[in-house]
């Protein structure tokens, strides 16, 4: 038998509901309004005190976007990313090529980079060839979100919930279990991203040549001091990943990646105001009310309930896929892998089944728009700074096909 139904659950089922719908009348709703009247909701009505709302906050999440959102607005303003969008994408001559090297470049440097990182920076350069070259830009932004979710799974710092798995003790090889048991599947699967995408957008997929234009910087002071953060991000992550290797309890915090990256344009710049001032404030508007209403969700034991009441062996793979590919629709998938690791603490699990819940909680990403955060940060992105999105349906009719194949191959691999 099912659980009474909490009220801060039904506000959360409200706001799923309201983002696919994203219209109230003659009012067009963004995603972060949504959410934070979710949020305002749980606190009003007393579902979650304001101490346990601003507990549930995770401070890492919000300093690591705001520290990337500066050196992603100051990549943008200077012109260097879209030259260096340039450099790396002028070989290809076709949409197929420009797709599949979309996929694979950025599907790489999740593997390396946080995704959320590359979704930040990702916008401008596909909008560059949506405008330039006339292609559909939901193709564009569908191909960026699918590549930095499936990149992101091979590797213990692709992403948030990668990290807490890595570092819940449940896979003591981390580098070698996650990309002898993930490389080969996740290659497949960005294989199967084109072939969806380009089943679903067939008509783009012409014969025309593509000619691209060369994009020269803007601001040359302000592109040294981004080539300086970069340098400082790619030293930064080098350093974490070489303290993990030499010894799993060494460690810091990963907004200090962040932090640390955005200081030359914070210090240095004089456009550091207007590059602060425009940042995407309202993605992080969306994170902190999102953990507050997840953190109500958590707090009332509803999902905790229906999970344990599922019938499934939660340790299982099959299961760990399913259930967190699912749940991550309703809480999004660093919360899920934060819920499913405290139920993991009282089982036996295996690295294949802890790893499974990597790829679970990731290419949940790939089915709906809240099941990963970077598919909000790419969607918020482009309606903030070019008017244009991606529907709940326009998601959802490829995300659903391409989700079912990214299953099937992580469990015949982790399973076989």
């Amino acid at each position: 038998m099912l659980p009474s139904v909490p009220f801060s659950v039904v506000v959360l089922a409200a706001a799923f509901i309201l983002i696919a719908v994203r219209q109230v009348g003659r009012f067009r709703l963004q995603i972060w309004q949504i959410v934070l009247g979710g949020a305002a909701a749980v606190l009003l009505t007393g579902q979650i005190s304001v101490p346990a709302a601003i507990s549930y906050i995770d401070p890492t999440v919000i300093l690591f976007l705001i520290g990337m959102f500066i050196v992603g607005e100051a990549l943008t303003e200077s012109g260097y990313i879209q030259n260096i969008a340039y450099r790396v994408f002028r070989r290809a001559r076709s949409v197929d090529a420009l797709v599949l090297l979309i996929l694979f470049s950025m599907g790489f440097a999740s593997m390396f980079l946080l995704n959320d990182t590359l979704a930040i920076i990702g916008v401008p350069i596909v909008m560059l060839f949506a405008v330039r070259e006339r292609i559909d830009p939901k193709l564009m932004l569908l191909t960026l979100a699918f590549a930095v979710t499936i990149g992101s799974v091979t590797s213990p710092i692709g992403n948030p919930q990668n990290l807490l798995i890595a570092s819940s003790g449940l896979v003591p090889s981390q580098f070698a279990s996650f990309y002898s048991l993930l490389l080969v599947p996740t290659l497949i699967n960005l294989v199967a991203a084109y072939i969806v995408l380009r089943l679903f957008y067939r008509k783009e997929f012409h014969g025309k040549r593509l000619a691209h234009a060369r994009v020269e910087v803007k601001d040359r002071r302000l592109a040294a001091l981004c080539r300086a953060s970069l340098a400082l991000l790619g030293i930064s992550i080098a350093a974490y990943i070489a303290l993990k290797l030499i010894n799993p309890a060494w460690s810091f915090s990963l907004a200090y990646i962040a932090v640390i990256a955005a200081l030359p344009i914070v210090l240095f710049s004089e456009r550091r105001a207007q590059i602060v001032r425009n940042i995407d404030w309202t993605t992080i508007a969306f994170f902190i009310s999102l953990f507050i209403l997840v953190g109500s969700v958590w707090q009332s034991g509803f999902l905790q309930g229906i999970i344990a009441g599922s019938g499934l062996g939660v340790a299982s793979i099959p299961a760990i896929l399913i259930i967190s590919v699912l749940g991550s629709q309703l809480v999004s998938n660093v919360p899920m892998t934060l819920v499913y690791l405290k139920l993991l603490a009282y089982t036996s699990v295996s690295v294949p089944a802890a790893v499974a819940l990597a790829a679970g909680t990731t290419i949940a990403g790939n089915l709906l728009i809240l099941g990963a955060a970077s598919n909000v940060i790419i969607i918020q992105s482009a309606e903030k700074r070019y008017r244009t999105t991606l529907s709940f349906l326009d998601f959802a009719k490829v995300g659903v096909v391409l989700t079912a194949i990214n299953v099937a191959v992580y469990w015949a691999f982790l399973t076989f």
